[in-house]
């Protein structure tokens, strides 16, 4: 493999020499003109701002939307298990059969626009989303029989069944005010231009294509602790640009892929740029199970052939040459891991190990084992049924290292005889066409969590298909979700071993998705503005400003303008 690879590590080599001298272009970042503390941000990456403050949407969401303008009830950490921050509730607790959950409530919350924040507004909150299916981003109401008001500052879940995870689940639902949202028509096409919310920035000041600036609650609860006057989001493409930014020291907070960092960032201001990369989530790819047209989905859904296609990832080339060594290989045959090789079954590894790992070789013996051969002389295999095999894989444009990431993929497939090819739509068509299952192949990555129960349940629970790009692959497995809901129902460790044993044997016999490897956190930062930042000396949270990691709310908390 390393022979077809070596144009691509030229390529990237090159783009890292030009962005260390500053080449390219990137949009000009004007900087604020008044003495207010305002954080620059990138989160996501994008061709163009498109207003939409929904905070239920999925794809099209603005990512500054949850914490930042919907302040969750706590926040569950998921680098330190166990620690919750709390935010507009003070307590939360199990009943002692583990079938309710209760929130005790903050007093003095107010919304942005003065109105009072009361148990009403979470009641209204889990009312609408059991009414309006498409905004239960987090299939609550499968594990709920009701959420009754205690009294004005204090909630009870009730559960149709033990769930030791609702919780968390819980406060992933962002709270809306009932006083906005009960005259809104349609809240699923809503794209709510001027929020109300109880977070620390609320407030539009201004939005273009090109940028938006999003400030200060007026009425924030905890205005006391917050340094930090607006945010502050360009516009940028891709990661050659949120480099050649970061270089010019524009950018104070962001995650991005940066080709040899301690060159190409860390040494245009060796004072002030800084960066961490704990453990973070991992990057699997999915073969949509329903594909069109039929000799792609007759493939996808035979073992055999998604077998093959992990044989042909050359996974250490990935991480070495398109992610820089930043990544860490994963070739658990469930997916598990390194992060959390503690939970590691070995036995699924004895089992079905060899499946994982890069072997062209066995892979070209699997399929022609299964009946794929070139049957019209055309060099390409088709189906054992006769049926051509012709698919692109799905790299959002821009993301540099998974853009490469896929084109190896594809040089490994090519390998093999497979007509396979790249496409590269914008972010936010990738995630929607994820979410409706409209693709053939895509390259995806799964949340994290304080277990691995987090990753696989949004991950490869059927109640998520078609309603989060995570699970993505539309496979369904009733075992599986059986282990999986297990899980759920025990806080006995040795228990959720078992459940989380079956769950990693039925992930590796049926292979849902090939596991390629693990991402760090991409988390980079500028000390020049601003001090208070979290990093390995200073392990508070996860680090990242990405939306999807609500700890990001604790960590602009503890942000302090230099001076």
């Amino acid at each position: 493999m390393a022979h077809r690879s070596s144009g691509l590590r030229s390529a990237i080599g090159a783009l890292a020499a030009a962005a260390a001298l500053g080449g390219g272009t990137a949009p000009a970042l004007a900087q604020s003109g008044d003495d207010r503390a305002v954080l620059t941000i990138v989160p996501y990456q994008t061709t163009v701002w498109t207003r939409n403050f929904n905070p239920f949407t999925e794809a099209n969401r603005l990512p500054t939307t949850r914490e930042f303008i919907y302040e969750p009830l706590v926040v569950f950490n998921t680098l330190h298990p166990g620690r919750i921050h709390h935010r507009l509730a003070d307590g939360v607790s199990y009943s002692d059969d583990l079938r309710a959950v209760t929130f005790t409530l903050r007093e003095g919350v107010r919304w942005s626009d003065g109105e009072v924040f009361d148990a009403e507004d979470i009641v209204f909150t889990f009312d609408l989303i059991r009414e309006q299916p498409a905004l239960d981003i987090r299939s609550i109401w499968q594990s709920l029989d009701a959420v009754d008001k205690v009294d004005s500052h204090t909630v009870t879940f009730r559960l149709n069944t033990v769930d030791t995870t609702l919780a968390e689940r819980i406060v992933e639902i962002p709270i809306v005010p009932e006083h906005i949202w009960a005259a809104i028509e349609d809240p699923v096409t809503y794209t709510n231009d001027t929020p109300v919310g109880t977070g620390p920035f609320t407030e539009i000041e201004r939005f273009t294509s090109q940028v938006y600036v999003q400030c200060r609650n007026p009425n924030y609860w905890d205005a006391a602790t917050l340094q930090i006057d607006c945010l502050r989001l360009p516009q940028l493409a891709n990661n050659d640009q949120t480099l050649i930014a970061a270089q010019r020291g524009e950018l104070d907070w962001f995650g991005s892929f940066l080709p040899d960092i301690e060159r190409s960032y860390v040494a245009a201001d060796p004072e002030h740029h800084r960066y961490w990369f704990p453990p973070g989530s991992f990057v699997v790819m999915h073969l949509n199970a329903e594909a069109e047209p039929a000799g792609n989905r007759e493939a996808f859904n035979d073992v055999a052939f998604r077998r093959a296609f992990s044989m042909a990832m050359d996974r250490q080339a990935m991480v070495d040459i398109a992610g820089y060594g930043y990544p860490t290989v994963n070739e658990y045959p469930s997916g598990l891991g390194r992060q959390f090789d503690s939970w590691n079954n070995p036995a699924v590894d004895e089992a079905f190990g060899r499946y994982t790992r890069f072997d062209l070789d066995g892979a070209a013996a699997i399929l022609a084992e299964a009946g794929y051969a070139d049957s019209d002389g055309d060099t390409l295999l088709e189906t054992p049924d006769g049926r051509e095999i012709a698919f692109s894989i799905l790299v959002p444009n821009g993301w540099t290292d998974w853009v490469n990431t896929v084109q190896m993929a594809v040089e490994g497939l090519q390998a093999l005889g497979i007509d396979a090819t790249v496409a590269t739509p914008e972010a936010a068509v990738w995630s929607q066409r994820l979410i409706d299952g409209d693709y053939d192949v895509a390259i995806n990555a799964y949340f994290s969590g304080a277990t691995p129960h987090r990753t696989f349940d949004s991950a490869l629970h059927s109640r998520f298909v078609g309603v989060t790009r995570f699970a993505a692959h539309r496979f369904t497995d009733p075992d599986l979700d059986a282990a999986l809901d297990a899980f759920t129902r025990t806080a006995d460790l040795d228990r959720r071993r078992e459940a989380m044993d079956r769950a990693q044997w039925i992930v590796a016999e049926t292979m849902p998705h090939v596991p390629l490897f693990n991402n760090p956190v991409w988390y980079q930062y500028n000390t020049a503005r601003f001090g208070g930042w979290f990093n390995a000396d200073n392990p508070v949270a996860a680090p990242r400003v990405h939306a999807g990691t609500p700890e990001r709310l604790i960590h602009v908390l503890a942000l302090r303008p230099n001076g």
